[in-house]
């Protein structure tokens, strides 16, 4: 079975039974080592860094940004 039909079964679950497998699978992350952690960090990082560089004119400026949240804030 593949990633993406055990991620399709999962989902079919009721939601009780969604938070149960949930939190097992974040259990299961704990017993990580050290450098298991932070090669899986690493890789979250690389693919996050991956995505943003493929897109194109998705970003504003800092000071656009900071101007609305502070006009939300007011």
């Amino acid at each position: 079975m593949s990633k993406e039909e055990i991620e399709a079964e999962a989902l079919k679950l009721d939601p009780k039974a969604r938070a149960r497998l949930a939190e097992k699978l974040v259990e299961s992350l704990e017993d990580l080592s050290e450098s298991e952690n932070a090669r899986l960090w690493a890789d979250e990082a690389e693919r996050r860094d991956a995505e943003w560089n493929a897109r194109t004119g998705a970003g504003r400026p800092a000071s656009t940004v900071l101007r609305a949240a502070r006009a939300k804030l007011k």
